[in-house]
């Protein structure tokens, strides 16, 4: 029996898992429901889970090259209008970005390589990862030690895409950045305030915040080469309590993301600069916290190439290629594939009909569960060809 003919078979349990996912989403590092059922049922299929920071892992197999699948677990902090019954019942969270899917296939996959263990020529390891919404979940696992005991030589990760496209294609790069590279920061001003009747006894940092945000803005017209794809974003300013009060302080958070390694390094850099030496003119100071720094999603292209010459070889029907992809979202996946040989796939999970119009991070976002059995046949299928061809 093939690895996809099994999923079949345990489609039903995928789907419940990914909709109790779903119905119980949480968000960042700390995700105890979560975690706590990938573990009960990781036991319930003959593995042997075992914290790995604020993460799950396990391992299966014997011995030799070791291959890593791993699978985001949390959602993002915003209300769910999905209208599906297994809506997440707290109305603070939502599975916007299909990490429920991630998880649930990620554990059918583990179910289906236990079932074959003894067919496996070196060893697979789970990688269940919190907080890749806020980019801090791979480094935690990292920091707790995933890459190591025993070494990963390679890994692998899946992202289902929303949207108007049927079941079935899978999109990857294996020449170029897949992914852009995501520094997240907060610039904290501190002023010193007054009565709004007084401005001159003041240093407003609302004022300097405009300032700063209006500097950050001539780098990429003036500073940035023109031919590298950059993009910097402020998403928040915050600063005063009242319409005749001056602020003692201020802050602005943004991110900047780009898919080459020497512009992120200038943007980084001048944003740094320009944020402290706008402040210093207007009499104020300028703090600056970094919040995420992620590099750029490359995936290893004869990795990538042997994965998808695998999945070809699966013959599943309405499965597609589409390589060349290319987005300047966002993926901490990124710090495993600056280490490791890996690769990162989007595995189609849309909808032909109206189903389908909204994208990912929108709170009205619908996944199509027909990916459910693609995603672990997939899994499992190139970690144990992986392994074979690599003793």
């Amino acid at each position: 029996m093939s690895f996809y003919e099994r999923a079949l078979e345990l489609n039903d349990d995928t789907v419940a898992n990914r909709r109790h996912f779903h119905e119980n989403a949480e968000v960042g590092l700390d995700l105890p429901k979560t975690v706590a059922y990938v573990k009960e049922k990781l036991v319930e299929y003959g593995l042997n889970p075992v914290d790995c920071g604020k993460g799950v892992t396990c391992t299966l197999g014997n011995g030799g090259k070791c291959i890593m699948l791993r699978a985001d677990m949390d959602a993002l902090p915003m209300p769910e209008e999905s209208g599906e019954p297994f809506a997440c019942k707290s109305g603070e969270a939502a599975h916007a970005c299909g990490h429920d899917f991630h998880a649930a296939m990620l554990l059918t996959a583990a179910r289906m390589l236990k079932e074959r263990e003894d067919e496996l020529k070196g060893t697979v390891k789970f990688m269940f990862q919190p907080a890749e919404e806020n980019f801090l979940g791979s480094k935690n696992m990292i920091e707790n030690g995933i890459l190591e005991n025993p070494h990963v030589d390679a890994a692998l990760a899946y992202h289902v895409a929303a949207g108007q496209m049927p079941v079935g294609i899978y999109m990857y790069n294996d020449n170029g950045t897949m992914m852009y590279s995501v520094d997240g920061f907060r610039i904290e001003v501190q002023g010193k305030g007054s009565h709004g009747a007084y401005p001159q006894n003041s240093i407003d940092p609302i004022n300097v915040l405009v300032h700063i945000y209006d500097a950050l803005e001539v780098i990429l017209a003036r500073e940035v080469d023109p031919t590298k794809a950059c993009v910097m974003t402020v998403g928040q300013i915050h600063a005063g309590t009242a319409n005749n009060i001056i602020p003692e302080n201020g802050y602005m958070e943004g991110s900047i993301r780009s898919n080459d390694a020497d512009a992120r390094e200038l943007l980084v850099r001048r944003m740094k600069e320009v944020a402290v030496k706008t402040a210093e003119a207007y009499g104020a100071t300028a703090n600056i916290v970094m919040l995420s720094e992620v590099p750029p999603l490359i995936c290893d292209p004869e990795f990538t190439k042997t994965i998808v010459g695998y999945m070809q070889d699966m013959n599943i029907e309405g499965m597609m290629p589409y390589p060349g992809i290319s987005a300047s979202a966002s993926e901490d996946f990124a710090v495993i594939a600056e280490k490791v040989p890996a690769t990162f796939m989007y595995l189609s999970a849309g909808y032909t009909d109206e189903r389908g119009q909204y994208p990912a991070h929108n709170p009205k976002v619908q996944f199509n569960e027909g990916v459910c059995p693609i995603g672990p046949a997939c899994l499992a299928e190139c970690a144990v060809r992986w392994l074979a061809d690599n003793q």
